[in-house]
Parts: C-alpha cells; sequence; structure tokens
C-alpha cells in the first residue's frame, strides 16, 4: 500500500498554467494546466504527435513554453533537477560502453547532492542480480531496468517516463512496472506517458489525455470508461429490423456489423429489459466499456473531440451501418 506523507506538501509536484509551446507553424501544446499532487500516479496519453513528449520536455526543463508556467515542487524545474528532485527515464540513450550496471548507477549518483544507496537503488530497479554484467550487453528490457536505476538513484521525489516499456515484452515490461510500483509505493510521484492501454488502465491513479496540444480529459481510468458509455450491449439481429433501437432506454449509440448489433449504453440493466420486451435477446452479451474505447472516442481523428463530463449530445444517438 502507498505510504502517505506524514507532512502536509506546500507546493504541488507539478503545476502547468496555461502552457503554450510552438514549434514553427505546428503548435505541440495548446494552453495546458494540469496539477499534479505529491504522491500519485498519472499517465498521459494521446496518438504520436499529440503533445506529450513536448510537455514532459517543458516540465523537465528541456525547453522553455512560449507562454504560460511550468512550476514544479514550487520552482522552476531546472531548479528542482539540480536539486535532485526529479528523475527522468527518456526514450533515447543508449549505455556507457565497458562499464558494469553498478559502476554505471554509482557515477551518476554521485552527481546528485543526496542520493539513494547505490545498492537500494539497484534493489528497487530489480537488477541487483545483474549488477557486475557489462551494461552495453544486458537485453533490451534489462537496459530498460537500468534506465529506471539511473532515473531513481538521485532519490527524486518525483520520476518522469516516456514511452517507459515501448519495445518490449510482456515479461520485460512485467518487471519494469513492478519495480516502478516499487518506487512509487515509497510516497513518490509517478508521471509516465504510455501507447499501452493496460498499463494506465492497471498503474495509474489518474490519466491526463492530450489531442492536439490540449488536455481533452482528466481522470480516473473508471471515470473515463464512463464518458466512453457505461457498457456495450449486443445481440443477434436474427432478421429483425434495426429500427427503433437508438430510442431504447440508456442507449447513446448503435452500431450494426452484419447480423449483429452492438447498442452503446449508460443503463445496460434498462436497455437488457427492454430488448427482452422486444424479444431479441438472442446471443446478448454484456460488456464493460475499455479505456481503449474512452480514449478513442476522446480522440477522434476526425476532429469530433468530446470535452465535457457527459455525452457529446444529450439523448442523442448515432447509428453507424458497417459493412
Amino acid at each position: 500500500m502507498r505510504k502517505t506523507p506524514g507532512d502536509q506538501p506546500a507546493h504541488p509536484a507539478v503545476r502547468l498554467t496555461a502552457v503554450t509551446k510552438s514549434y514553427g507553424p505546428v503548435r505541440a501544446v495548446d494552453g495546458v494546466d494540469f496539477t499534479l499532487a505529491p504522491g500519485s500516479t498519472v499517465a498521459l496519453l494521446g496518438r504520436n504527435g499529440a503533445g506529450k513528449s513536448t510537455t514532459i520536455g517543458l516540465l523537465l526543463g528541456l525547453d522553455e513554453p512560449d507562454s504560460g508556467t511550468v512550476s514544479v515542487f514550487g520552482g522552476a524545474p531546472a531548479q528542482a533537477v539540480r536539486a535532485g528532485r526529479i528523475g527522468a527515464m527518456l526514450q533515447d540513450g543508449r549505455p556507457i560502453p565497458r562499464v558494469t550496471v553498478r559502476e554505471l548507477v554509482t557515477f551518476v549518483a554521485r552527481t546528485y547532492p543526496r542520493p539513494l544507496p547505490v545498492d537500494e537503488a539497484l534493489d528497487l530497479a530489480g537488477i541487483a542480480e545483474f549488477k557486475n554484467r557489462r551494461a552495453d550487453r544486458l537485453s533490451g528490457g534489462q537496459i530498460q531496468r537500468v534506465r529506471f536505476a539511473v532515473a531513481l538513484v538521485g532519490a527524486p521525489e518525483l520520476i518522469v517516463l516516456d514511452e517507459p516499456t515501448a519495445a518490449l515484452d510482456v515479461e520485460a515490461r512485467r518487471a519494469l512496472w513492478d519495480s516502478m510500483r516499487r518506487y512509487a509505493d515509497r510516497g513518490n510521484t509517478v508521471l509516465f506517458s504510455t501507447h499501452y492501454l493496460t498499463e494506465a488502465d492497471e498503474n495509474a491513479d489518474r490519466i491526463l489525455v492530450v489531442d492536439r496540444g490540449r488536455i481533452v480529459a482528466d481522470g480516473s481510468s473508471e471515470a473515463l470508461k464512463r464518458r466512453a458509455g457505461g457498457n456495450l450491449v449486443s445481440f443477434d439481429l436474427a432478421g429483425r429490423p434495426t429500427e427503433g433501437l437508438s430510442r431504447l432506454p440508456g442507449v447513446r449509440e448503435v452500431e450494426i456489423r452484419g447480423d449483429r448489433a452492438k447498442l452503446r449504453t449508460d443503463d445496460s440493466d434498462a436497455t437488457v429489459v427492454a430488448l427482452a420486451a422486444m424479444d431479441a435477446v438472442r446471443g446478448l452479451a454484456v460488456t464493460q466499456s475499455t479505456l481503449e474505447d474512452a480514449f478513442l472516442r476522446l480522440t477522434d481523428p476526425t476532429g469530433n473531440t468530446t470535452t465535457g463530463t457527459g455525452p457529446s449530445t444529450a439523448g442523442a444517438a448515432l447509428v453507424k451501418e458497417t459493412v
């Protein structure tokens, strides 16, 4: 269970206020506002080019915003970095050749004012068993865990992970996330971006969805799933007409695939009762909306992104015919 800090923190771990950043004609970050509480684990989700990496670069002090403010523990990001309060695990970077894992982590530890004991960092990252091996001869999953050890050896209160499990196999991802949970359980703050929605669903207390440089959703995984439309009710049409399905209780969207109907509904019980009254329950299945459902609806590439807390059009239902 995650520890709760004994003292009330004076400042949030991260605060971005009306932040913008452009590269030529491209507005990579467009008025981003969010605050991260100390001790939270937060996922940053978005399609490629949505603005995730730019946002991360700004809060790490790797770039300056065109407008707005970025603060980390109440000060400038660069100040927090110098104090060792931020650790980062970015996508780029190769291990230094001809040095062991322990030598590499020890070298990095010496650059911080109050580092973790090296053996403690190795244990937290789950790499103690191969600490005497050369870093440039490790597998991809092992190298990622070495990068994690490098990011946390400075004893940061905030760690930022940009696609930490990209290109890793299932076993390596599981091992890396086990290490990250052990770090978070100490009461530290974790911000990570990922394309693996299951990782966000399983590990994040809170999810920020970025699209076109803006935060389009902010909440728990369960809250985002509810926004996608509580549950999916599907059944075999068996030759029955589809007229009236969009007017059933709770239904906000109807999709027809061949001889099967899929209803997205806010009240699956009421929808099923209504279908039963129509004698239309053959092959019935009720499933919960997934985080992927929510993500796809929030980041609609056609530009129909919904930023409210309820249905995009109250009481409306969309009927889609899929060939």
